[in-house]
């Protein structure tokens, strides 16, 4: 356990960060899984428009190193080849 003034504030820290980091990383794998899902559907119109409000967001926390920036670059080279596959509607 923490003796120090100090440990103990970065013992908070460290969980608030861990909770903040956890939310983050919720919400960025929502957003991939809205663009596979209108993937599957089979909606390209859908699946663009949900690839283009995904992919800030995947650059975000690439820039903020919640994950790595060959990471982000892979979901957004995979989701677009996915998207560029579907027939045209």
């Amino acid at each position: 356990m923490a003796n120090t003034a100090q440990a103990k504030k970065r013992v908070r820290q460290a969980e608030n960060h861990r909770q903040h980091n956890a939310s983050m990383r919720s919400m960025l794998r929502t957003y991939v899984k809205r663009v596979i899902k209108a993937i599957q559907v089979g909606d390209k119109a859908k699946a663009e428009s949900e690839y283009r409000t995904a992919v800030p967001v995947l650059d975000r926390m690439a820039r903020k190193g919640l994950i790595h920036a060959n990471k982000a670059a892979r979901h957004k080279s995979r989701l677009n080849q996915h998207i560029r596959d579907m027939p045209s509607a």
